[in-house]
């Protein structure tokens, strides 16, 4: 393991009309990814089979989960349950960081 002080917002950059992402951890357990997102773009409604959390480093994103649509700014979080459809639609340029339990 890279055992090194790292800025979260600097794991990755932003690129024009894409989703970056970069996986931090993968383990049988758990995987952490960071992700940035350029303005507008989206993940479609889908679901995973384990819970998950997103943590909101800079921008703004809209998260729907089960329809209902929560508006993130940066510090702020939210658990995307196992099972329930979500989908990710950036409002801003936006980076994020997804912890997924298994």
């Amino acid at each position: 393991m890279d055992k090194k002080i790292s800025a979260m917002t600097e794991l990755g950059n932003y690129q024009e009309g894409s989703v970056v992402s970069k996986t931090i951890i993968n383990k049988k357990t758990a995987t952490v990814t960071f992700f940035a997102f350029d303005e507008g773009q989206a993940l479609s409604e889908h679901t995973a089979p384990f819970d998950a959390m997103v943590q909101v480093l800079d921008g703004e994103v809209e998260i729907s989960i089960s329809g209902v649509p929560f508006h993130l700014k940066p510090g702020e979080m939210i658990i995307m349950p196992a099972n329930e459809p979500h989908a990710v639609k950036a409002l801003t340029k936006f980076k994020m960081i997804l912890t997924m339990i298994k």
